[in-house]
């Protein structure tokens, strides 16, 4: 529920400061509920809070001019990019768009900074 309030619609301001904010919360709850046999629930609340960072990215470019820019700039073809800019659905449907994932994919979002909960839980479940 902490991590719905983190990354709601409706405060996902400066994307570093939340993701920030996401690493303080899940480092204190990894520590806490590491020595759990939990790897398939980690896993799927990692997939599902990589798909809110992106959510939260894509309502943060507002305009379809900035999504088109933004999705060529990340490397997708400019046709594909603008069909994608310009549809009419929702946040979450487009953040499990197949382009918007390979955009943004995990490796690119770790590297501005995102909290993989997968590999912290690996490296921390290996000491117990």
């Amino acid at each position: 529920d902490k991590l719905r309030q983190l990354t709601s619609r409706s405060r996902c301001g400066s994307i570093v400061r939340t993701m920030e904010k996401i690493e303080v919360y899940m480092r204190g709850w990894l520590n806490y509920y590491g020595i759990a046999e939990m790897k398939n629930n980690i896993e799927s609340l990692n997939g599902w809070l990589y798909r809110r960072i992106r959510m939260c990215i894509w309502k943060q470019w507002k305009l379809p001019k900035t999504r088109m820019r933004k999705l060529i700039g990340l490397g997708v073809d400019s046709h594909y990019a603008a069909t994608i800019a310009y549809d009419r659905k929702g946040y979450w449907f487009n953040a499990g768009n197949k382009a918007v994932n390979w955009a943004l994919n995990k490796e690119r979002l770790i590297n501005w900074g995102f909290y993989d909960l997968a590999t912290a839980y690996q490296s921390l479940h290996v000491n117990y």
